[in-house]
């Protein structure tokens, strides 16, 4: 049975700056892989006493090793060529005032699509899941991008199409990256393994179905290609002493966010779709819509309600937390909820603007709000 994590936490966190400046050294060539490694794990463990001290059930090693959330994927992964994304995302602050651009990889790597067949070089994750399961004291998670984001940002009609015929044909190979990735995390005993942003919420807003209809990509099939894909990447596994998750994201980078809209329209084939034992939902702000459509969520399912912004260091009420949490519990089983912030605090190594001492304070507003619904 999978563990009972009530504090839990997305993945990414903010970057030390001695981290930041390392990995623009190396890509500048100015010190060595073997050095940046030294930094990064300077940088790991001190996250990780941080995290200890605070008391979150789940461990993480903030990210530090990536440029972006997703760059395990593209760091490991031959295949892609500069391009324009086949979707505009219109990046917003707060209530909607124009935001920085953003890219997952990191403001330094432009835009790319895949313009040549798939060629893994190397393990997706080995390099930090093994540092982790050395030096963490406690659960921790390794997270990795979903499938079907790799093609919903991957997939360019005109540039993508001249060596994967269809989004089903690169989805494919995708797939079996992934998957392989989840089973070499699975034997080598990591206990938490996340798949992060599957962007079924481009099919929630009429801009984005807009857009890809445009391309000639129809949103419901869309959509079904894309659970399956991310249902597939589970399936015949072990999953004895392993927790599996999914993260869905509404855009986190430099606090700004890109769609609105509630689970509503994509929450039956979704939730009921895809074999996960946890879902880390955005709950944060008005953006997310109700708890409604959790009344579908499968019996069995940990939900975790994200509740505590990580786009600004303003502090919840521990009280309204525990209201909402309340809330939810009149859909689903309080038994099967959890708590959690909406999102990482530096889904691109930037960081979202806030402090340090903000994000140790957001952290421990969760730790706090677990314990007094869950004891």
């Amino acid at each position: 049975m999978p563990a009972l994590y009530r504090a839990d936490q997305v993945g990414s966190l903010l970057r030390p700056p001695e981290v930041l400046q390392a990995h623009t050294a190396f890509r500048e060539g100015g010190i060595s892989r073997e050095r940046l490694r030294v930094i990064e794990d300077a940088g790991i463990l001190a996250a990780l006493r941080l995290q200890q001290e605070i008391g979150v059930d789940v461990l993480t090693d903030g990210e530090y090793r990536r440029g972006g959330w997703a760059s395990d994927f593209n760091d490991a992964v031959e295949g892609y060529v500069p391009g324009p994304p086949p979707v505009t995302l219109a990046w917003k602050l707060g209530a909607g005032e124009p935001g920085p651009p953003v890219t997952a990889l990191g403001a330094a790597a432009g835009s790319f699509v895949v313009g040549q067949t798939l060629r893994q070089t190397r393990r997706m994750t080995a390099h930090e899941s093994g540092f982790l399961k050395q030096h963490a004291a406690g659960a921790f998670k390794v997270t990795l991008p979903a499938a079907s984001y790799v093609v919903a940002r991957g997939f360019k009609p005109g540039i993508t199409d001249a060596v994967y015929p269809s989004r089903a044909a690169l989805l494919h190979d995708v797939v079996a990256i992934i998957r392989a990735e989840i089973q070499a995390l699975i034997a080598e005993g990591v206990p938490y393994i996340q798949i992060d942003n599957p962007h079924y919420p481009d099919y929630l807003d009429d801009d984005k179905r807009a857009q890809w209809q445009a391309l000639g990509i129809d949103p419901a099939l869309a959509l079904d290609e894309d659970v399956a894909a991310d249902n597939a990447c589970l399936q015949g596994l072990d999953r004895a002493g392993v927790t599996l998750a999914m993260h869905i994201c509404r855009g986190n980078g430099r606090s700004a966010w890109h769609t609105a809209g509630g689970y509503d329209r994509i929450a039956e084939k979704v939730f009921t779709g895809i074999d996960v034992d946890r879902w880390l939902l955005e709950y944060d702000s008005e953006r997310a819509g109700t708890f409604d459509p959790l009344r579908v969520m499968p019996r069995g399912k940990t939900v975790v309600l994200g509740l505590v912004t990580t786009k600004e260091g303003r502090l919840e009420s521990r009280d309204e937390l525990l209201r909402r949490i309340d809330e939810a519990a009149t859909f689903i089983s309080p038994d099967n909820l959890a708590i959690s912030p909406q999102c990482g605090f530096a889904s691109v190594a930037e960081g979202n603007l806030l402090s340090w001492d903000d994000q140790r304070k957001k952290l421990e507003l969760v730790v706090s709000a677990a314990r007094a619904a869950w004891g």
